[in-house]
């Protein structure tokens, strides 16, 4: 994979992710809505692997009408895209939000719609390639709704299933998608919760993430136990379950 297309690059994961693609004449394009945070990524980057070409766009995930533009020049740019690596989002507080029909869908616009949107231009400019690879950060909050953080959980789970059709479509296309399921990690966005041991160090997700996209995996829970626990709380009947704290 040396034509690397990322939006959300400065996102804790996506960094961490991005370390790991090394490789002699890699192009990344970055993509953040914030350009003196990429310049920032850029730089690291190329103080660890000086021979990555990287270009830079700043870029707001809400701004649907330019996400044609985006792509078009990542690919003109680059020459081509091989792997299309999407990894940004918001975490709202649940309690603030859930009272605010505006906020609501302003959250769902960037966690879901965005994304489907950038996921949809990616397939079909690799469709017409005839081969490379979306990979999308979701979310374990997908797998189930909970009072807790159900806006933010519904709109990765409308990722998840969408990701679901979409890899359908394209297994005939030589066009991988891969779902990629972090639990609960220490990141910027997580950094108000209170920290437990399911809270994973975000360089060994990163590096977990690298692995699942070079594996090919189609969906990857990271880490691996998170696929038991969501199993657990997947399987609990509804008329329990809507009486949980969770």
């Amino acid at each position: 994979m040396k034509k690397i297309f990322v939006f959300g690059a400065y996102s804790a994961l996506a960094f961490e992710t991005l370390k790991h693609f090394n490789q002699d004449k890699t192009k990344l394009y970055l993509c953040g809505s914030t350009l003196s945070k990429l310049e920032t990524i850029k730089a690291d980057l190329l103080a660890r692997t000086p021979n990555l070409e990287i270009f830079l766009k700043e870029a707001n995930a809400l701004e649907f009408e330019n996400h044609t533009k985006i792509f078009t020049d990542a690919a003109y740019q680059m020459k081509g895209i091989d792997l299309v690596f999407i990894a940004h989002g918001t975490l709202p507080d649940q309690e603030q939000t859930q009272y605010s029909v505006e906020q609501t869908l302003h959250h769902f616009n960037i966690n879901c719609n965005s994304v489907i949107s950038l996921s949809t231009l990616a397939a079909n400019y690799m469709e017409q390639q005839g081969f490379g690879t979306i990979a999308v950060i979701s979310s374990v909050a997908g797998d189930r709704g909970r009072q807790s953080n159900y806006i933010y959980g519904s709109a990765k789970g409308a990722v998840s299933l969408f990701l679901q059709g979409l890899r359908n479509r394209m297994y005939s296309k030589n066009v991988d998608v891969i779902t990629l399921k972090p639990g609960m990690v220490s990141t910027p966005m997580t950094a108000h919760m209170p920290k437990g041991a399911l809270f994973a160090d975000p360089k060994k997700v990163g590096k977990l993430i690298y692995k699942s996209i070079k594996a090919k995996k189609d969906v990857s829970y990271i880490p691996g136990f998170w696929r038991l626990i969501m199993f657990i709380i997947r399987s609990i009947p509804e008329s329990i379950f809507k009486k949980l704290s969770l």
